[in-house]
């Protein structure tokens, strides 16, 4: 299983009046993260509930505030799959500014039916792309 790992620029828009990351955007930046590592391996969470009728929730997330994130920092968010079941995975997100970690989170997805929004299995073709 490999690490992907994106880049940002943290924004005025971003902290609060200190110049601090807000709290809350952390879960932004993980979560945009998780996306284009999706789009990295050729899915797209629209299709997959397309044609498949499934789509991929959080279901327990825990974050780690280590240090903080500063306006104008950049930013590099990895995913990495630690493990996974039939129907759900965990996967470790780590934040850093250059070689310093700021935060991590430790985050289980479980795969739902769109329509009843019951767990899942992970369809075969998409569980194979996510961990490899």
């Amino acid at each position: 299983m490999s690490k992907y790992s994106h880049q940002f620029r943290v924004y005025y828009e971003d902290t609060d009046a200190g110049g601090v990351v807000y709290h809350a955007n952390y879960l932004n930046f993980f979560e945009r993260t998780r996306t284009e590592w999706l789009r990295s391996k050729g899915l797209q969470q629209s299709i997959m509930r397309e044609e498949a009728n499934v789509i991929l929730a959080i279901r327990n997330m825990n974050i780690d505030y280590v240090l903080p994130a500063r306006l104008d920092d950049l930013l590099t968010v990895t995913t990495e799959v630690i493990s996974h079941s039939k129907v759900s995975m965990q996967v470790q997100q780590e934040m850093h500014v250059g070689e310093t970690l700021v935060a991590k989170a430790q985050v289980q997805i479980v795969s739902l039916n769109a329509e009843k929004f019951k767990p899942m299995r992970f369809p075969t073709q998409y569980l194979e792309e996510l961990l490899f």
